[in-house]
């Protein structure tokens, strides 16, 4: 079977992008990545691409008249990659309701809370503001409105006392690379796709080699 033809799009460091390279690396991945694009030409992520000779492409949304005109150029790129899934991995960019539509149910992106609660900027301050006891990370399809659509994926992370949002951000990290490799793989395996508001999983269940969550101490 043809493996999935994956484009992840990136304004930065590319730490999520780096995770999925690593998980999808190995033949028997069912995805791989094909291209990475990043709207800032210096974004660190690129360099890591080259390095695993990963294509890469660099369309600067400053050079656009509007973000429907980024957009459709971005189109062209992923259409001519053959790109089947896009995954977002830090890329800073609302993107167009136009895209969205054209991409429907295979773009899909990693966010550091457990949506729907603190969505946009911030949110590791803003969870240890508001006091909540479990943090933790969600795989979305996604949707025109920011951190909006069908949850793929989720794993959870206990908030400590001592936490800190720098101490906070590095364990949630710690498990959205591992659950964006997963999320990628079900829909490469035809195991989970979007259905109305939710997402639908067929003949899957967790089990100990796929843990997602670290136990509770």
């Amino acid at each position: 079977m043809a493996r999935l033809k994956v484009a992840i799009l990136i304004s930065g460091r590319g730490s999520n992008m780096a995770a999925l390279i690593e998980a999808m690396q190995p033949d028997d991945f069912p995805a791989e990545v094909v291209l990475v694009l990043s709207n800032q030409p210096d974004a660190a992520g690129l360099e890591i691409a080259r390095a695993a000779n990963i294509p890469t492409e660099v369309l600067k949304h400053g050079d656009f008249d509007s973000r429907e005109a980024f957009d459709a150029a971005m189109t062209e790129v992923l259409a001519a990659a053959g790109v089947r899934l896009i995954c977002l991995a830090g890329f800073m960019r609302l993107l167009s309701t136009e895209f969205c539509q054209r991409w429907r149910d295979r773009i899909i992106n990693i966010h550091p809370s457990l949506l729907p609660a603190f969505k946009g900027l911030h949110v590791h301050e803003r969870m240890l503001e508001a006091g909540v006891r479990i943090a933790g990370c969600t795989v979305h399809f996604v949707r025109p409105a920011m951190d909006e659509g069908p949850i793929l994926v989720q794993a959870t992370v206990p908030i400590a006392a001592d936490d800190t949002a720098d101490s906070l951000s590095a364990r949630i990290l710690e498990q959205e690379h591992r659950i964006y490799p997963l999320a990628v793989r079900l829909i490469a395996e035809g195991k989970a796709r979007a259905a109305g508001a939710s997402v639908a999983l067929d003949n899957f269940a967790l089990s100990e080699d796929r843990l997602i969550n670290p136990p509770l101490r």
